[in-house]
């Protein structure tokens, strides 16, 4: 294994991260999309309230307090539903609570000492995000190799000061500055790690000049649904990981074309309303392709929103309350042209599908994806860029990064089988 993961620590790639910021699982919905546009990620942490205000937690109690992640794709989803295409107003004001999907493992509270294939490990296995908590230590430098430090293991800063004279590390904070720091944390994603490890190409060599097919990080089994079907649909199979449903044509050869996704990475700050009401009343094509103002029927296709009381329109982008025609444009996509044809070339920028090859290199793939601050790429076979046979996300790159080298083969030739009439040759 590289020795990146071995001599690294989750403490490096905190530097620069801001402080935690909890969204309660009694805001409204209207609070959670303002977090989603404020934060670095399509999806954000949901919490439950602090027993006592100012109180310092333990791990477990940390822990227990997390709800689960609210991504982009759960608000349109939800939005979506007709009761609340009736009233946005309520819809607006619902509580968080009512719409995050509990999961409490997708998240985990580390040590900044942890290793950093701890953490790889943990990511692999589905967790989303890291908490970590901010130290007096690890602010404002990063200490490379430093799972050792003066000749000895680092220690979780719960138990500082039971096996370490203090004076003997300057670097190490004081009884009275660990305190002050213990009740704040950071957020590391998975995206944060592919970061780090972009930046350490050369120690991971030669994995990141592999084919993602022979390192086995295609994943086959994704979701998808076909562009003839109405977009609704789509959230009925919400994937976990990653967040996202393929938009396809079936060919003649009964193979899968993509021309589109619908998924949180695609919907992140977008117009939300826009968005759910596009879900629910067109075609999972005309969603993903467009449907412009200046289309034949576009009467069809009026529709109003209403902003919500005193928060200028917040869900819809700050846009004016007056009635409107739905455009791409205001889920932000920006076809070429009106038309609903299958071509590949139909359709332009944020609307197009994030696409490699099953022979992309390993680097290429984590470039594109960090490029386009996606949380995944469709792979679509060599002889074709649009026939997809899979899907490329967090978990499957950290899996591949951390593989063992496979055995040298050996020579080819008689010498790999013996058969019995080699042997009576």
């Amino acid at each position: 294994m590289a020795s990146v993961f071995l001599y690294h620590v989750v403490g490096d790639l905190t530097v620069g991260k801001p402080e935690m910021v909890e969204l309660c699982e009694t805001e409204t919905m209207e609070a959670a999309i303002r977090a989603i546009g404020e934060s670095t990620e399509c999806g954000i942490p949901v919490w439950k309230k602090k027993s006592h205000v100012g109180m310092v937690e333990n791990n477990e109690l940390l822990q227990q307090r997390f709800v689960g992640i609210l991504n982009s794709l759960d608000i349109v989803a939800f939005f979506a539903k007709s009761e609340c295409l009736e009233d946005h107003d309520k819809a607006l004001k619902t509580p968080v609570s009512d719409v995050v999907a509990p999961n409490n493992s997708l998240l985990k509270q580390v040590d900044p000492a942890t290793r950093l294939v701890d953490a790889l490990e943990m990511m692999k296995h589905g967790v989303k995000r890291l908490i970590v908590r901010k130290s007096v230590v690890w602010k404002g430098m990063s200490k490379r190799f430093s799972i050792i430090y003066n000749g000895k293991w680092l220690k979780n800063m719960d138990a500082s000061g039971s096996n370490n004279n203090p004076s003997a590390n300057p670097n190490r904070p004081s009884s009275s500055s660990t305190s002050s720091t213990l009740d704040k944390f950071c957020c590391l994603s998975r995206e944060d790690v592919i970061r780090f490890l972009i930046g350490c190409l050369g120690a991971l060599a030669p994995l990141p000049l592999s084919s993602i097919s022979s390192l086995g990080a295609i994943n086959p089994n994704y979701q998808f649904v076909e562009a003839s079907a109405a977009a609704i649909e789509a959230t009925k199979k919400l994937p976990d990981d990653p967040s996202a449903i393929a938009v396809v044509e079936q060919t003649q050869d009964d193979e899968y074309k993509i021309i589109g996704e619908i998924s949180a990475s695609k919907l992140w700050k977008c117009d939300y309303l826009s968005a759910a009401w596009a879900l629910a009343n067109l075609s999972a094509g005309q969603f993903v392709m467009g449907v412009e103002d200046n289309v034949s029927s576009r009467s069809e296709y009026n529709f109003s929103l209403r902003p919500a009381a005193g928060n200028n329109n917040q869900a819809n982008g700050g846009g004016s309350a007056r009635p409107k025609k739905f455009s791409s444009r205001s889920i932000g996509f920006n076809p070429a042209s009106p038309s609903m044809g299958v071509s590949r070339s139909m359709y332009r920028g944020r609307s197009a599908p994030l696409t490699c090859r099953v022979t992309s290199s390993l680097a290429a793939v984590m470039a594109q994806m960090l490029s386009h601050r996606a949380t995944h790429v469709w792979v679509t076979e060599d002889h074709s860029d649009d026939i997809v046979v899979g899907v490329v996300g967090y978990a499957d790159i950290m899996a591949a990064v951390t593989k063992q080298p496979a055995p040298a083969n050996p020579p080819l030739g008689r010498t790999t089988e013996v058969s019995g009439n080699d042997i009576h040759r």
